[in-house]
């Protein structure tokens, strides 16, 4: 989870380079994500290989398993972004740079708040997920909850703001960025998710 967090953490500066028009700064940002994510997917590999396939592990291990997956799947979609933005020499429209700061910056929030209650996990496997940790946790997650949906609330917002520009732009260039503003809200999706899950183990 740490390193799906860092690597949504470089969307600030790759959109940040992607508003200064330096490609190079975003060819680099772009590397590091890539980096990050296949570090996500080797620590991934390495937990499924040793995690026991006991009756006795303390949750469930379909369950932890969809956790983990989830938590992967955040570098995932930043990759996909990264990746569509340097492939296609993408440049920020004119008037829609505010709306994709406010939405990028929202995402990189719940994902790291996402981040913020898996540290959490150490805690709730001592105490079996119940007691006082598993009641911090649950309200951790519905603040989670609340920062997702607004996320959610800006990537209306980038949309409306693509779509009074886009008689001005290529109908191409439309549907890139419209793919954009989805992965960004996705991204902030995952780590919803990952909280959701949490919340699933603590449940049973």
């Amino acid at each position: 989870m740490r390193t799906s967090v860092r690597c949504a953490e470089e969307l600030i500066p790759l959109f940040d380079a992607m508003a200064a028009g330096d490609t190079g700064r975003v060819r680099s940002v772009q590397e590091t994500i890539f980096e990050l994510e296949g570090e996500a997917d080797q620590t991934l590999r390495k937990l499924v290989e040793h995690l026991p396939r006991s009756l006795f592990m303390p949750v469930n291990r379909r369950d932890f398993l969809d956790v983990l997956e989830t938590q992967d799947s955040i570098a995932d979609t930043v990759q996909d972004i990264a990746g569509l933005v340097v492939d296609r020499e993408m440049t920020i429209p004119e008037g829609m740079a505010p709306a994709l700061k406010a939405l990028v910056a929202s995402c990189v929030d719940v994902c790291q708040y996402a981040g913020e209650v898996i540290e959490h996990m150490d805690e709730l496997l001592e105490t079996g997920f119940s007691g006082r940790e598993a009641t911090t946790v649950d309200n951790m997650l519905t603040e989670l909850n609340t920062r997702e949906d607004a996320s959610d609330e800006c990537g209306r917002e980038a949309a409306r703001a693509l779509y009074a520009l886009e008689n001005a732009l290529n109908p191409i260039d439309v549907m890139m960025w419209d793919r954009i503003i989805h992965w960004l809200g996705t991204t902030a999706d995952h780590a919803e998710r990952v909280g959701n899950g949490l919340r699933l183990l603590i449940a049973r």
